[in-house]
């Protein structure tokens, strides 16, 4: 039994640690997007999310660099090369989050709302977070850190 589970769980190590890191990415995401908008009173938005999202991509490519996809490639060019795929690809979901956001707090007005204490665009950002890594994990995946580069 322990031995089918071993296995299992190394044929799944990269999605254990994608969602691992995923989750602690995400911490950091909503933390600093919450401190941002609770010191700015709900204004700058954007502006907040825009700053979340550097914090996050940092974190996110060292970790799925070194912990997710085992790319241990560090020369400077092969890392500009391959930061530059991944923050390309993060800024691709990043626009449909702002998208996102934007319609949801300006259009729709959700701030006006609340589920289970939940603000309405804190709602709709966790419903644009969860479309934006599912993208993310393909494009990692298959887009940068994929074994031809090297």
């Amino acid at each position: 039994m322990i031995a089918a589970i071993k296995k299992v769980l190394a044929a799944c190590r990269e999605q254990i640690a994608y969602l691992f890191f995923g989750v602690l990415t995400t911490i950091i995401n909503y933390g600093v997007f919450w401190l941002l908008t609770e010191l700015w009173d709900g204004r700058y938005v954007l502006w907040a999310n825009l700053i979340t999202f550097v914090a996050a991509t940092a974190f996110a490519y060292l970790t799925n660099k070194r912990f997710v996809f085992d790319s241990p490639r560090w020369e400077f060019t092969f890392v500009l090369r391959e930061a530059s795929a991944f923050v390309a690809a993060r800024l691709f979901s990043f626009a449909i989050e702002e998208v996102g956001l934007y319609i949801s707090t300006y259009l729709l007005h959700l701030g006006r709302y609340t589920l289970w204490h939940i603000n309405g665009v804190m709602l709709a950002k966790i419903v644009l977070s969860i479309l934006a890594v599912v993208l993310n994990y393909f494009f990692s995946k298959f887009l940068v850190f994929t074994k031809r580069r090297e």
